[in-house]
């Protein structure tokens, strides 16, 4: 409908030719409440009473139906609706099979919303073999059901389960004088988010005309770099038994949504591990020696480091551990980036 064309299916096809994951968002489930307005009128004015497109019977197939007076929650209690939605949502999985599915609110009517969750996990175990590869995230909290998401938000510690973060490098819509976060702001939060055992789902704002602005390619080319010489940190990279060290001059992340209001720097270090290494992540330029105190020999487990390199140089990094921390050397040499990684070997 509409463009003629499979859009789902374009999409999909060009991230898979580029090798990448495909996924798809659901609104629907929240549109119901949110179209009711087109059933209306005018209060007041020349067209005062004129009812909105939305009355119209032939129009309901993308208004939808109306629903009860009293709808004004973010879901709909209308049962209809809700088997709509299901059959809906089932024909997405059932033709396109999206390696992520996000609902956009909690997990939308109870019962329906656990079957349609349910056959989503099911037709791909039977798919792969007995093998999940599948992803399903919604604005709830998962309890290991899903993958618990937080819109424009962190945690402010490590999570036993899986989750996300998802943002927008810029608005979630392109307009002119829009503000970007900078390649740094979205390394920084990258590190964090994997440090707490989360991903970042993160929005490119593209332009109506589906192109990317210079300012937008000099930010993805930023990321790009970073990851080229940092992501083994992150990639495949789980929780250590601390998520990190916050800095006395931070300022506090306060967790939940709608929040992306916090700074870090130099003295905010976040930790990864992978492979029996532990990476270390300096959130920021140093300007001195950068001191962890996680590492120190007194510390738990307190295993002698053996090595210290920093990732994507050759520099050689010098290093001492005392009971007190882990103090490596400023380096002489600082990348282009100004989020450090540093792998770090212990002494077996």
């Amino acid at each position: 409908m509409g463009p003629k064309k499979d859009v789902v299916a374009r999409w999909q096809q060009a991230a898979k030719k580029q090798g990448l994951k495909f996924g798809v968002t659901e609104h629907l489930g929240a549109s119901y409440t949110w179209f009711q307005t087109a059933h209306g009128a005018d209060k007041q004015g020349p067209k005062a009473g004129v009812p909105y497109d939305g009355a119209d019977p032939k129009y309901s197939d993308l208004y939808h139906a109306g629903t009860f007076p009293d709808e004004k929650g973010w879901y709909t209690n209308n049962l209809v609706f809700q088997v709509e939605w299901f059959s809906s949502i089932k024909e997405l999985i059932d033709n396109y099979h999206p390696d992520l599915l996000y609902s956009d609110g909690a997990m939308p009517f109870e019962d329906i919303g656990r079957n349609m969750i349910a056959h989503y996990y099911n037709q791909d175990i039977t798919r792969n073999n007995g093998k999940l590869n599948v992803v399903y995230t919604c604005k709830q909290i998962s309890g290991g059901k899903w993958v618990e998401d937080v819109e424009r938000g962190v945690k402010d510690t490590a999570s036993q389960y899986p989750w996300q973060t998802d943002t927008s490098i810029g608005d979630w819509y392109y307009r002119t004088g829009q503000k970007y976060k900078s390649a740094n702001e979205v390394i920084q939060m990258l590190v964090d988010i994997v440090s707490k055992n989360g991903n970042l789902l993160i929005n490119v704002v593209q332009t109506p005309e589906g192109d990317l602005e210079p300012d937008m390619l000099q930010i993805l080319n930023g990321i790009g770099e970073w990851t080229a010489a940092n992501g083994e940190g992150m990639y495949g990279s789980r929780p250590w038994k601390t998520f990190g060290e916050k800095s006395g001059e931070a300022q506090a992340v306060k967790p939940g949504r709608f929040n992306e209001n916090y700074k870090f720097n130099s003295k905010d270090i976040r930790f990864t591990t992978k492979d029996g290494f532990l990476y270390a992540f300096c959130l920021g330029t140093p300007t001195e020696d950068i001191l962890i105190k996680s590492l120190g020999k007194t510390s738990k487990p307190g295993s002698p480091v053996a090595s210290v390199k920093m990732l994507g140089s050759d520099v050689k990094i010098r290093w001492t551990q005392g009971a007190d921390g882990l103090v490596i050397k400023k380096p002489a040499k600082l990348p282009a980036w100004q989020v450090l990684g540093f792998k770090i070997e212990f002494k077996k």
